[in-house]
């Protein structure tokens, strides 16, 4: 009866333990700055941004979103996109209304030339002081007017160690027959062009169509080796093993190589493309100045500090770098030395002919990737039918004879 009573005891706090959440922590040491100024106007701010991009409280972290409304009485209503591509479209639709966006770089420099984004008023946002300057005034937002650094990274290629027996050191890898079906690419064009463009030792960004054609060429030649074109799925198929190469961001690559310790991530030598995810303030938005409070506050030491250490990449707030872990700000992935990054290029704002181009050929490879699976599927059913037609007549020549 007391072995039983002991039993049933420790199972009851077994049960105790296990309903109760890791508690995230939501209480953040500020600049002198007046958060509580909404803190009875009843506002919601919708923020968009990438998918597994935020400290949220998982894993005992500071939950960000949380910690922002406990200090301010301001609602966060959050959801996520997986491209930019996909965050345009939205924007540009007219089909939602958000106060706050993190789209990157290029598309940025796109949105500010269609008048798509608000003036920051930098008053409301003391802390972009903190913000190292060698991430101020680049080429998408030259004036620094429209947008505050949110993180910044480099593309690679995620590789699993226990499925890819060579030196990961180029795109070429990318396109290698050997791991035909085990290779996954970038479900958006700019990223994939990207690739495919330095594969030939291009620039990323094209200067006429015949660039984007001959990027277009080489990915067509790569259809035949690819399992997928994903984005946010890489993390479960890379995760769980049931890809050995793909590209992705370094922020990200961290992230999947702690879930999986089998990955890996490098750096091809042709050079790779250098990014910049940046907070903006979309046109119209209700609640600008808000918004502007919400900016302030990722731009807060601790906050950015959570941010960085949670998501893997590189944060551009100067005082949370000198507080990272040794391991993250010697990592080559998230901080990768200079000979590497003078080897990188940002995105450039192309003309509208350029994008048009580069979106009609986009198009263009998924389309002959589904064609080309149709194609054989045509094939092979046209054989099973004939197969099936010549055993029904050697079957119906047979039976003739032998009524003879």
């Amino acid at each position: 009866m007391k072995k039983t009573l002991s039993i049933l005891l420790a199972a009851l706090l077994a049960a105790v333990l296990l309903a109760v959440p890791v508690c995230a922590y939501t209480e953040v040491e500020t600049t002198d700055y007046d958060y509580t100024r909404f803190k009875d106007a009843n506002i919601t701010l919708n923020v968009y941004n990438w998918g597994e991009y935020i400290s949220d409280g998982s894993d005992d972290t500071l939950d960000i979103n949380k910690a922002f409304e406990e200090l301010t009485g301001i609602t966060v209503k959050y959801s996520t996109f997986d491209t930019n591509e996909s965050l345009y479209a939205k924007l540009k639709s007219g089909g939602a209304d958000y106060d706050i966006i993190i789209p990157s770089d290029y598309m940025i420099g796109k949105m500010i030339n269609e008048g798509m984004l608000e003036k920051l008023d930098y008053t409301n946002i003391p802390n972009y002081s903190m913000i190292g300057e060698a991430y101020k005034g680049l080429d998408y937002d030259a004036t620094s007017e429209y947008s505050v650094p949110y993180t910044w990274g480099v593309v690679g290629i995620v590789y699993n160690t226990t499925m890819v027996d060579e030196t990961v050191d180029s795109w070429d890898m990318l396109w290698n027959s050997k791991y035909a079906g085990e290779i996954l690419m970038f479900n958006n064009s700019r990223d994939a062009f990207a690739i495919a463009s330095k594969k030939l030792n291009m620039s990323l960004n094209p200067t006429s169509t015949e660039d984007i054609a001959m990027a277009a060429k080489e990915l067509k030649t790569q259809r035949d080796v690819v399992q997928a074109y994903v984005m946010d799925e890489i993390f479960d198929k890379m995760g769980g093993g049931e890809a050995a190469l793909a590209p992705y961001y370094a922020g990200d690559a961290i992230t999947m190589i702690s879930d999986n310790p089998d990955l890996a991530f490098a750096i091809p030598k042709e050079g790779t493309n250098y990014f910049v995810d940046a907070m903006c303030i979309p046109k119209g938005s209700v609640n600008k100045e808000a918004a502007e409070m919400y900016i302030n506050f990722m731009c807060e030491t601790e906050v950015a500090l959570a941010n960085t250490e949670y998501i893997g990449y590189s944060t551009p707030q100067t005082e949370a770098q000198k507080l990272l872990p040794e391991e993250l700000k010697n990592s080559p992935i998230m901080y990768p030395s200079e000979d590497v990054l003078a080897k990188t290029e940002t995105f450039n704002v192309l003309p509208d002919e350029l994008n048009a181009a580069m979106d009609k050929a986009w198009s263009d490879i998924k389309t002959y990737e589904k064609n080309g699976n149709s194609y054989l599927f045509i094939v092979v059913l046209l054989a099973i039918i004939a197969a099936v037609i010549f055993m029904t007549w050697r079957k119906a020549v047979k039976k003739k004879r032998d009524q003879y």
